[in-house]
């Protein structure tokens, strides 16, 4: 990580004052600090850094605005606007522990293709700050920063794959891969579908990590590792982000990753159906009704809606073994960007308690989400004339909605169950994180689960 924390505050650690919106005079600097903050016109705007200058040309400290109270990890910004060298806070943040992880967050460059990384920067950790719980949530969210920026050249159903043996082997995680007409044989028919006109062939990987006695927590990622949308094919703008259709994976992946380095009591189990929604003669039809897992026959009226038929299959397995918790994430829709923008994902449940949870921790982490409804008259929306359901709807209404009571189809036994409609994408910079790959849920997720079951 380019921005390191350390546990004690040296000499050399230089202080960074917080400053709120027009209260320069009210915090205690000293005058020369204050005047020279006025003079470059430095009122505590949100999000600007200004450093305060020594004697002999030397850096004193540095100020940073956090304006009428912005969240702790807007200090992420630090990670890019400050000079090189240690850091320390001049007191105490609200909440130490998510202002140290957005010093991290902040830092992050991915150094794939040649990029340099940022800048060497050491921040003393604040007091009553988990130095050992905030590395393994930055490690997570990286994880998942990294496989959504890389593009399918080099992430695609193999390489997705090899990511899970990577991650599997440092936690001593198991795996198994039902992999390309392997698929059909063991009764995923749709995961089979969607990606049998890739090169790269179609598979469900299973990773299991945990005692099997111990509460049942399942994953399940939406693994799309490029999306032309198939014959109903997508422009070409609206390929030009879809290496990161497989950020359910890539969340889900970096959820496992706290979870397992956390050493929670859980069984843990990750599935993912990694697929390449491509175009060749085998490619599956507008109009084909396709068999699921399930038993549910579907009705395809939309080759670009493929996220939600893979995820079925591996929905039905999750299933059926009753899990305690069982969350799946995925790219699904661009009906939830127009609802509710990229920085706010939707979730959806049944089970009020799991709702509540997830509500009170995304304020408490500030990982944003928000709360939709699954609206059972809209069930109708996806009725099939030939099939017993069709994958969309022909009105355009209330597309995330819907897509979301598709899924519910698929999960009959488990009452802890959520669905996340993620972008998985910073559209611009933010303060603790670049434009490009984004975690989105998972920080909140991983407080629940640890509540729970740590």
């Amino acid at each position: 990580m380019p921005v390191e924390l350390v546990e004690t505050k040296t000499s050399d650690a230089r202080p960074i004052h917080l400053i709120a919106m027009d209260a320069l005079d009210t915090v205690g600097l000293a005058p020369a600090n204050v005047a020279w903050a006025k003079a470059n016109g430095f009122s505590g705007e949100a999000g600007r850094t200004l450093v305060v200058p020594g004697e002999n040309g030397a850096i004193a400290g540095a100020l940073f605005g956090i304006g009428e109270g912005e969240g702790s990890l807007a200090v992420g910004a630090l990670a890019r606007t400050l000079p090189e060298g240690e850091w320390s806070f001049a007191s105490t943040p609200t909440d130490p522990e998510l202002a140290a992880l957005g010093l991290i967050l902040g830092g992050y460059v991915f150094t794939r293709y040649g990029k340099k990384p940022g800048k060497a920067l050491r921040f003393a950790l604040p007091p009553s700050a988990d130095a050992a719980r905030i590395r393994r949530i930055a490690d997570g969210v990286f994880l998942t920063r990294d496989l959504v920026n890389t593009p399918t050249s080099d992430m695609g159903p193999d390489e997705l794959e090899k990511a899970v043996r990577v991650l599997a082997g440092t936690h001593k995680a198991e795996v198994s891969v039902i992999k390309g007409d392997d698929l059909l044989k063991q009764n995923f028919p749709m995961i089979h579908a969607v990606g049998r006109a890739s090169v790269g062939a179609p598979r469900l990987i299973d990773m299991t990590w945990g005692e099997m006695d111990a509460p049942k927590v399942t994953l399940v990622g939406k693994g799309v590792c490029f999306d032309t949308g198939g014959l109903d094919i997508k422009p070409s703008s609206g390929m030009l982000l879809m290496k990161k259709d497989m950020g359910g994976a890539a969340n889900v992946l970096g959820l496992a990753s706290m979870i397992m380095a956390a050493g929670l009591k859980v069984r843990l189990r990750v599935l993912i159906p990694a697929v390449e929604n491509s175009i060749a003669g085998n490619a599956f039809r507008p109009g084909d009704v396709l068999m699921s897992r399930k038993g549910i026959t579907v009705e395809i009226g939309n080759t670009d809606a493929e996220g939600r038929l893979v995820l079925a299959d591996a929905l039905a397995l999750a299933d059926a073994e009753e899990p305690q918790m069982l969350i799946d994430m995925a790219t699904l829709t661009g009906a939830a960007r127009v609802a509710l923008g990229p920085d706010l994902p939707p979730f959806y449940t049944g089970d009020e308690a799991l709702a509540s949870e997830l509500a009170a921790a995304s304020l408490v982490v500030e990982d944003p989400l928000w709360r939709m409804p699954l609206w059972r008259p809209y069930d109708a929306k996806l009725s099939s004339k030939i099939a017993d359901i069709n994958n969309v709807t022909t009105d355009g209404f209330a597309g995330s909605i819907t897509a979301a009571l598709f899924l519910k189809r698929f999960v009959e036994r488990t009452a802890g169950w959520a669905h996340f409609d993620i972008f998985a994408w910073n559209p611009s910079d933010r303060p603790h994180g670049p434009a490009g790959g984004e975690a989105q849920g998972i920080r909140a997720l991983e407080r629940i689960i640890s509540a729970r079951f740590g």
